[in-house]
């Protein structure tokens, strides 16, 4: 069984909308391309690492197309040639034209098709697609979750967790790494299991102190 990887670009306080460029998704938001003056060399060479093994795509129509319209007129780099190269599954409730080459909308039950897609490919990657990142994280049909905390609050904007999150325990698999402009990039897992609760004044719990002993 392969891996669901969400990649998603955030700020401090997890907007996620429209980081690559003031067009992206406009309506209602006047930071669109904030990520732009944060990228540095570090979080430039942890980005491309993290497509590393990636053997297809899973997109929301609205980052479908604003990838269809870029990425096939790219011809040089090693994104581009992954991107070009590998299958592209597109949820969308409607029937959109899908004229990137490899591209293949999935069907009314997103659930069934994303493990469909799981059973097919070895790491299959999640890029922006936020309505998509939703339901995902919701249904809990994801393996891994790649973030970039860029040192910046906007205030408004779509964020990570919008709506319908679900208690979900998820853990860190590896150290994270710090870039320069002070952007974080961390690594989780879906972990089994929901959030516990404790009493940060019992013995045990971080407050309290046995006296007994």
């Amino acid at each position: 069984m392969g891996l669901i990887h969400i990649e998603l670009f955030a700020t401090l306080d997890l907007v996620a909308q429209a980081p690559g460029g003031p067009d992206e998704d406009p309506v209602g938001f006047p930071f669109g391309g904030w990520q732009a003056p944060l990228l540095d060399e570090v979080t430039g060479a942890q980005i491309g690492a993290a497509y590393e093994g990636t053997d297809a795509l899973l997109l929301g129509r609205r980052t479908y197309d604003i990838f269809a319209a870029y990425w096939p007129h790219q011809k040089e780099g090693d994104i581009a040639e992954l991107f070009n190269r590998v299958p592209k599954y597109v949820a969308s409730r409607g029937t959109p034209e899908l004229p990137w080459a490899g591209s293949t909308q999935l069907g009314p039950d997103l659930a069934g098709a994303v493990r469909e897609i799981r059973e097919r490919h070895e790491h299959v990657k999640v890029v922006g697609s936020l309505d998509l990142v939703q339901t995902l994280l919701r249904e809990k049909l994801f393996d891994r979750l790649d973030l970039w905390v860029h040192p910046i609050v906007l205030g408004v904007g779509k964020k990570v967790f919008d709506g319908g999150a679900v208690p979900t325990n998820v853990t860190l698999l590896e150290p994270p790494v710090a870039g320069p402009t002070g952007t974080v990039f961390l690594r989780y897992g879906l972990a089994e299991g929901t959030p516990r609760t404790g009493d940060m004044s019992a013995p045990d719990r971080g407050l309290g102190r046995d006296d007994s002993r």
